[in-house]
């Protein structure tokens, strides 16, 4: 994102917290692995580490793929994968290796039945709470990353397959030993290739839940937290049993059991990503009036095909600078909406959302005074035709949403009982607005927003190429 405002740099660092946490996690995979050594032969270790580690670029790809709408920060992704290939593998590890020995002295079971048991009922207790940890760490310190269930899915991805690839490295270690290339070969099928999801799928209703108490206010989502964490366990245990004790029809319905939850999870981020759509829709318009949004633009970011479009019309005109700002230009706008929709939830206070609102609006402004416009299709532009390559398919004559909006500016999601402009009732309730921007109850009237007839020409708005300055009374192609 454009960097226009100094708290979005120093927001974008790498705490010192994050970067003990890395190291800590880096240790706890290490002491993972040379316990996997010592188990095996060195030989043994390599084969399984690399069985692990080659489908891991592939299954990343997977998940972040589902990432592209609102991608969430990179370094907290990468702590997230850490966490789970270090410090739950290891610690879980231990606790599992400590109950089998309790049931083995306590209930004189075989090893085998006594591993059934455990893998069964207290496995996926340990396990689940382990990478559920830092699900809660996210919700307490980096709750604003948490715009909705898709982000808890994405997150409980990374920590679910890092910590899926460390412990394949135990399992491909004892196929190996105990029933050789053969068992080796077996356990990879069913281990890498057939359920490699199934750690992130678990951990997924932790996740989503999550992400609901991130965007909630009150007891209930404490509660929502519970639930999703017993659902986490409750799905690892039915998968685990149905593999141990179930023969190969059990893992037959394990694995329906995993795709059915696989396809429904697929859904809530279809849905989710609607909904990411319907705040843009529903909230941008209004800024068209400063000159950060047109309908091409709205056109444009209502769909991924559209917005990879747009992205390789900035490259093709203006090279990596162009395609950067019209990246930056994406995300600041979907942060825009999903800013609005929090601040409708009550979930963040007035400063922080004047303040992002005012960060976001820079960025965007900045962005888009960058954007590579030929000459020969300014002028068509600023009549809210896309010029060739920018949004294809866009009709002029038919808009995405109404616009210019009849009143210029968002209302305030803040103040109580401030009404709100709609995509199919853009018009407020009460008195016409007056000439000019509204300065009544329920607008904005913090610096760098209007505050009197026209438009805003000082810093944070719109002055560059893309965005031709506004004269009082134009409201905008």
């Amino acid at each position: 994102m454009t960097n226009l405002d100094p708290r979005w740099v120093l927001r974008e660092r790498p705490s010192f917290g994050l970067i003990l946490g890395l190291v800590l996690a880096g240790i706890c995979a290490l002491v993972s692995f040379s316990f996997d050594i010592f188990n095996g032969e060195p030989v043994h270790f390599v084969i399984a580490l690399i069985l692990a580690l080659a489908p891991v670029p592939l299954l990343l790809a997977g998940v972040l793929a589902l990432d592209r709408l609102e991608p969430e920060p990179r370094k907290d992704l990468v702590f997230a994968f850490m966490w789970g290939a270090g410090i739950a593998v290891l610690v879980a590890g231990l606790l599992n290796s400590l109950n089998l020995r309790y049931i083995i002295v306590a209930t004189q079971l075989d090893p085998a039945s006594a591993r059934n048991l455990v893998a069964t009922f207290g496995a996926p207790l340990v396990e689940e709470t382990m990478k559920g940890l830092v699900l809660l760490g996210l919700l307490r310190w980096r709750r604003q990353e948490l715009d909705g269930p898709t982000d808890g899915i994405i997150y409980a991805g990374m920590v679910g397959l890092g910590f899926a690839m460390s412990e394949n490295v135990s399992y491909y270690i004892m196929a190996l030993d105990q029933n050789g290339v053969q068992g080796l070969a077996v356990t990879v099928v069913l281990r890498g290739v057939l359920s490699p999801f199934a750690h992130p799928l678990f951990t997924s209703m932790i996740g989503i839940a999550v992400a609901y108490a991130a965007q909630s206010r009150g007891r209930a989502r404490r509660g929502v937290v519970v639930l999703g964490w017993l659902g986490a366990m409750a799905l690892h245990g039915i998968w685990n049993g149905f593999t141990s004790y179930g023969g190969f029809a059990g893992l037959g319905v394990a694995y329906l059991l995993l795709m059915v939850l696989f396809f429904v999870e697929l859904g809530v981020i279809v849905k989710d990503r609607k909904r990411i759509i319907g705040l843009i829709q529903r909230y941008l318009p209004p800024y068209g009036g400063l000159g950060l949004v047109s309908d091409v633009d709205l056109f444009m970011l209502s769909s991924l095909q559209g917005r990879r479009q747009a992205r390789q019309w900035a490259r093709a005109y203006g090279g990596a600078v162009g395609r950067g700002a019209m990246r930056d230009y994406q995300l600041a706008a979907t942060e825009l909406g999903l800013l609005h929709e929090r601040g409708m939830r009550g979930v963040i206070d007035r400063d922080t959302f004047e303040r992002h609102r005012e960060a976001l609006l820079a960025c965007m402004s900045g962005a888009k005074s960058m954007f590579p416009v030929p000459q020969r299709h300014q002028s068509s532009m600023a009549k809210g035709i896309a010029p060739p390559g920018y949004a294809p398919g866009h009709d002029t004559w038919r808009a995405t949403s109404p616009y210019p909006p009849p009143d210029g500016f968002p209302r305030d999601p803040l103040i109580p009982g401030a009404p709100q402009g709609r995509p199919e009732d853009p018009r407020p309730s009460g008195p016409p607005p007056t000439p000019g921007f509204p300065q009544g109850p329920g607008y904005p009237q913090g610096p760098g927003y209007p505050q009197g007839p026209g438009y805003p020409q000082g810093p944070g708005f719109p002055q560059g190429p893309g965005s031709p300055p506004r004269t009082p009374g134009d409201r905008g192609a």
